[in-house]
């Protein structure tokens, strides 16, 4: 048996984002009970070199939809990235699970050969076949970069665990 597209990526990119939108909730909490200012967390980063925390939830969030989108043949929705606080994050992660919500699997389902090409830094664009883009671009960099806000919040203390990453609120 295959896995379609579709189950691998709008339902795994939901269930992850869930799962960083719950890991944001605890980290509101950590801020709460510690009195600490916010911005402690949402401007960390782990070395000189690394984008802040911030970008790292912006970053995971436009490559599921701008991914999704450009597999589906869909236009992606735009977002401002003016987002500051953890709260703002959360909306900005229930934008993209409520974009990605509306993308029938029959969009996706079928696009493993489909030449899909897209923006690979600046002034630079990289065209993959369907499949080896959602296996080899999207979720790589969706998984990083939920990844690096994860180890962001462990660092600084904050209460998140393998269980939180894997299974969010149901763990």
């Amino acid at each position: 048996m295959t896995i379609s597209m579709s189950s691998a990526s709008l339902q795994v990119c939901t269930r992850m984002l869930t799962n960083l939108h719950h890991i944001l909730g605890k980290a509101e909490q950590f801020v709460e009970a510690k009195k600490i200012d916010p911005a402690a967390l949402t401007t960390y980063r782990l070395s000189p070199d690394m984008l802040p925390f911030t970008r790292q939830i912006l970053i995971a969030c436009d490559s599921v939809k701008n991914g999704v989108a450009r597999l589906g043949g869909l236009e992606a929705p735009k977002f401002e990235d003016t987002e500051t606080t953890l709260a703002e994050l959360k909306v900005r992660i229930q934008k993209t699970l409520d974009f990605i919500a509306t993308v029938p699997a029959s969009a996706i389902d079928g696009t493993e050969d489909n030449e899909v090409t897209f923006p690979a830094g600046p002034g630079k664009t990289r065209t993959m076949q369907g499949q080896d883009y959602l296996n080899g671009w999207v979720m790589p960099n969706m998984y990083f970069h939920i990844t690096m806000a994860y180890a962001i919040l462990r660092h600084n203390g904050v209460d998140v665990g393998k269980i939180d990453y894997l299974l969010g609120s149901q763990g």
